[in-house]
């Protein structure tokens, strides 16, 4: 028992991580924080004091409720699809390693096919009971509500049906210790003591019903007006303010910003909230069509026109008609074309290629281009004319990485799009997984963003929360140095912490050989080097002389 504990400790350390650089704590996938416990006593204090001892017991213990969850998730994620009774129990070692309580399982009565529970755990060293007493001193009532909400969010979210603790024992009340007891919420009747797992207070409940409805009318209304568009970012509230200005008058749009940044989305919604919305929308990557065959996309073709045009064909102007065209990637378009297209915006006509009479049409124009302009008339690969006449109105769409704020707005919206296409209910992202997005820098912009999301909805279990690992390849980019905890509990650096781990998985080992190990670690450096006994040298650290005369000396070894 004693073994196993340790062996349990050792894996929780593993997954400690300190990012000093960046100010973070990671316990796996999740983000966590190193606070004063006598500053969280007088936040506790200050609770009690303005919403009284009822509501604030029920508020800590809903809190407490929330973190014993996200700790059900992560034991689940450390033991896998281990033995349940093991998975289970690490809930007391976490609570132990976050330095909340130490806690032993003094009766567990389980029945996981049946669904049946009932549990006892004795506690020491609470904190929250230190608190209290230091803050309050002793008195008739319970005191630790953040733990015993803790215990019934662990199992409750371990045993997929709610579990609800109650402190029966409590150093605050004069008892030698801590002791709860868990079963489920119905195995308790109609005791009072389970209002404290829900909003209890009518009245104030329907305020916060009326704050919640008057958020959600805003953010309808919000909605409404973004359409499509995600965003809240100063930046992109710039672009859209400006494109908003414009939706209502013929004025031609150029819509600039760098590859992905959703130049296609903004050009919609323009024309969806525009009086054309009736009309058709018309898009065209002019980076996607040859040259030769461009001028017959947008201008139409006649029957005979030339060596394979056996009949006629509207160009995109003609099926824009009454509606929006949009032109992407602009700068690509050929000499000639710009010719043509710049004649089209003056006098509202096109003609088809092979075809001497002019039509007339009402397009209106949005243009979108990644390429600076103002360098391509310099270069003489686009014509100043059609510049001036199509930057009448220009709107720059801010890159990704200049507007990362939006990035959980983006994400939410994408999870909406792709988890019913996957067939999947997910929890969202964890808390790394989402660091880690918003520490990117993103150079495929929002696309590359979606890509991302929708990689991450596929590889993600269903129930659960996308992790880093599920998003890049790779694993997450690295953001600076780490530091982890060894096995006697002292902060160093993550890598040192690695090959501690490493040596600690060897060392378990039953037999352990230490000549045989070193014979591997020799034979694989020689293999990796294919052969190269300097290259292979290098990598153990080791000079080449050294090594010849180690790898003699397992070769006698054998031989013997």
């Amino acid at each position: 028992m004693a073994e196993q504990r340790l062996i349990e400790q050792f894996n929780l350390r593993s997954r400690l991580r300190f990012n000093i650089d960046q100010g973070q704590i990671w316990l796996d996938e999740n983000r966590m924080l190193l606070l004063h416990a006598r500053a969280m006593g007088a936040l506790r204090k200050e609770l009690f004091d303005s919403l009284g001892m009822r509501r604030a017991q029920g508020l800590l213990l809903r809190m407490g409720f929330v973190s014993g969850q996200q700790d059900a998730d992560l034991a689940s994620t450390l033991y896998g699809s281990g033995d349940n009774y093991d998975v289970f129990r690490i809930g007391p070692e976490l609570h132990a390693f976050e330095g909340l309580v130490r806690a032993t399982i003094t009766r567990a009565d389980i029945d996981w096919e049946v669904g049946s529970f009932f549990g006892e755990v004795e506690w020491d060293n609470s904190w929250e009971a230190e608190s209290h007493l230091q803050q309050f001193g002793s008195g008739h009532e319970a005191a630790c509500w953040t733990l015993v909400g803790y215990a019934s969010g662990y199992v409750t979210g371990f045993f997929k049906r709610l579990i609800v603790f109650r402190e029966t024992h409590c150093l605050c009340k004069g008892d030698g210790k801590c002791v709860i007891v868990g079963k489920p919420a119905e195995a308790w009747g109609d005791d009072p003591y389970l209002a404290h797992f829900k909003p209890e207070n009518l009245d104030w409940k329907l305020q916060e019903m009326e704050a919640e409805l008057v958020e959600l009318r805003g953010q309808l209304r919000e909605r409404k007006e973004l359409g499509q568009l995600v965003g809240r970012s100063p930046g992109f509230r710039a672009a859209f303010d400006l494109l908003s200005k414009a939706a209502n008058s013929p004025i031609s749009v150029l819509l600039l910003g760098e590859t992905g940044v959703g130049k296609e989305v903004f050009a919609r919604w323009l024309h969806e909230n525009s009086d054309r919305r009736e009309q058709p929308f018309v898009a065209v990557n002019c980076a996607a069509i040859p040259n030769d065959l461009i001028e017959a996309e947008l201008f139409g073709v006649q029957k005979g026109a030339y060596t394979g045009a056996q009949q006629s064909r509207a160009g995109r102007f003609e099926r824009a008609d009454g509606g929006t065209l949009f032109l992407d990637e602009l700068g690509e378009l050929s000499l000639a074309a710009q010719v043509k297209l710049l004649r089209v915006l003056q006098t509202g006509e096109v003609e088809r290629l092979g075809d001497e009479k002019t039509r007339k049409v009402n397009v209106r124009v949005v243009a979108a281009t990644n390429v600076n302009l103002q360098q391509a008339i310099a270069q003489g690969r686009f014509r100043s004319d059609l510049y001036y006449r199509l930057a009448t109105y220009p709107v720059t769409i801010p890159p990704l990485r200049e507007r990362k704020s939006d990035v959980p707005l983006l994400v939410a919206a994408m999870l909406d799009k792709f988890a019913p296409q996957y067939n999947k209910t997910l929890e969202g992202l964890t808390d790394r997984a989402m660091q880690a997005l918003m520490s990117y820098q993103w150079p495929g912009n929002i696309r590359e963003l979606e890509n991302l999301v929708e990689r991450g909805v596929l590889l993600a279990p269903a129930g659960g929360r996308i992790e880093v690992d599920h998003l890049f390849a790779g694993g997450a980019p690295a953001v600076g140095a780490a530091a982890a905890v060894d096995h006697e509990g002292g902060v160093c650096r993550a890598v040192d912490a690695a090959r501690d781990r490493l040596c600690e998985t060897l060392l378990n080992e039953e037999g352990f050989d230490l000549d045989a190990h070193e014979k591997r670690l020799l034979n694989l450096a020689v293999q990796r080097s294919q052969g190269n006994l300097t290259h292979a040298a290098r990598l153990l650290g080791i000079t080449r002389r050294q090594l010849a005369y180690r790898l003699k000396q397992a070769g006698e070894a054998r031989a013997d």
